[in-house]
């Protein structure tokens, strides 16, 4: 995907997606069809967490969203509501969202000290600052390598309109890469050609494995592992093809999220964590506005408000929040100052993300910034504080360590500490 940006940047992610491992085959051994889905998820529940990200690429106003600041120099035309969490009000451009506060909790004092889209994004997914000659794992790899169960069919990290590259899992391995629904459409060629039977395929899977096993004893490396990996995840993935079946969604579904494409990738992450995909990542951009930001906002948090509360709304009523953890975030916030062109720039010193879902008080409000947004004046945290968070949220010991090539790298910034206050 590339986005031609008003500061003259662009966002370039390549499309090449790897097969991953994932977290469902266990909804298949406990008769997901033959249970209600409430109860499904509440037995899933106990066996795994799943993860979903709302990446509002180009950098969303936390003016307009988060951290209304109505009356001020820089607060903007847009008014402060209230929402269903008591004493939480957001922007008025998010109605719907105001609705399910109670779901989520609003970290507003982040200051990643950042400003530029490429390293911003790599602070907000990997909680570090780029390290020349290191690669740090995402978000999602990383949780794909966390949570998914090793035996699993399906894909740890799927990207729905978001974009991914395999550069994402680094040492972590092609198992854990995105796998890029491009378009919002399912992988080509999931299903054998016509003329191939079941025999056949086995008899030629059996050679293939045959003759790597005697190239490996010969002159094993790096890329003949990758390759096995990725074939074998492959064809796993071939037999469970039905979690990308996106034909049934219901005439009403579709009305509630939108016909829009942001709609319909919302109702496509909402099936692929009903099928037990770990990690989601679902993308909705054009938010770099330079210019015309008020404008802007009406239209795209116009598109954005519904689909992102159903979204919400839908997991809860089914059970699937208890075990799912929501982060809707960006790269950077917008500047408080309006500048000349009616736009908020680039501002990493101040700014707000959502989260909600498991192992996080709803309601709950870190952080704040002084009365026109420049600067956080309490709790202020980084990509740092908010990695430790999200381990902690799911289970996982965030001070714990990868070890790749034998050497110990820390999962989450040790110089900083989770944000127990929004912590259940």
């Amino acid at each position: 995907m590339r986005c031609n940006y008003a500061c003259g940047s662009h966002e370039s992610l390549t499309r090449r997606s790897f097969i991953g491992g994932s977290a469902a085959g266990a909804l298949s051994m406990l008769g997901f069809g033959g249970m209600t889905q409430v109860q499904a998820a509440k037995k899933l529940a106990a066996q795994q967490k799943q993860v979903v990200v709302f990446w509002l690429s180009g950098g969303v106003s936390q003016l307009e969203t988060w951290d209304p600041k109505p009356g001020t120099e820089t607060g903007g035309p847009f008014q402060a509501i209230n929402t269903s969490a008591p004493g939480v009000q957001i922007s008025e451009l998010l109605p719907y969202t105001a609705q399910q506060m109670h779901h989520l909790a609003l970290v507003r004092g982040i200051n990643t000290k950042e400003n530029n889209h490429g390293k911003g994004a790599y602070i907000m997914q990997t909680g570090r600052k780029e390290q020349p000659g290191f690669a740090y794992p995402y978000l999602g790899s990383s949780f794909s390598s966390h949570l998914s169960p090793a035996d699993s069919p399906l894909p740890g990290y799927i990207s729905v309109g978001a974009g991914g590259s395999s550069k994402e899992a680094t040492f972590l391995g092609p198992r854990h890469a995105p796998l890029v629904l491009s378009g919002g459409k399912a992988p080509a060629n999931l299903e054998m050609h016509s003329s191939m039977t079941a025999e056949r395929d086995a008899l030629r899977r059996s050679l293939r494995s045959k003759v790597s096993q005697r190239f490996e004893q010969k002159r094993k490396t790096a890329h003949t592992e990758v390759y096995n990996e990725s074939f074998d995840q492959a064809a796993a993935l071939m037999s469970r093809r039905d979690i990308f079946d996106f034909s049934h969604f219901s005439d009403k579904d579709v009305e509630r999220y939108g016909k829009h494409d942001f709609g319909q990738h919302c109702l496509m992450a909402r099936q692929l964590i009903e099928k037990g995909v770990t990690f989601v990542k679902v993308g909705h951009t054009n938010y770099d506005t330079h210019s015309e930001n008020f404008n802007f906002h009406i239209e795209q948090l116009g598109e954005f408000d519904r689909p992102f509360a159903m979204f919400i709304s839908d997991l809860s009523d089914r059970g699937l929040l208890e075990h799912t953890l929501i982060i809707c975030m960006c790269e950077f916030g917008r500047t408080p100052r309006i500048n000349s062109r009616i736009g908020r720039d680039h501002w990493g010193t101040a700014w707000s993300i959502a989260v909600g879902g498991t192992g996080i008080k709803g309601g709950a409000v870190s952080g704040k910034t002084n009365e026109t947004g420049t600067k956080v004046i309490d709790r202020e945290v980084n990509g740092g504080h908010l990695f430790h968070t999200y381990y902690q949220a799911v289970g996982l010991d965030s001070t714990e360590e990868f070890y790749p090539n034998g050497q110990p790298i820390a999962k989450a910034d040790p110089k900083t500490e989770a944000i127990t206050e929004i912590l259940a």
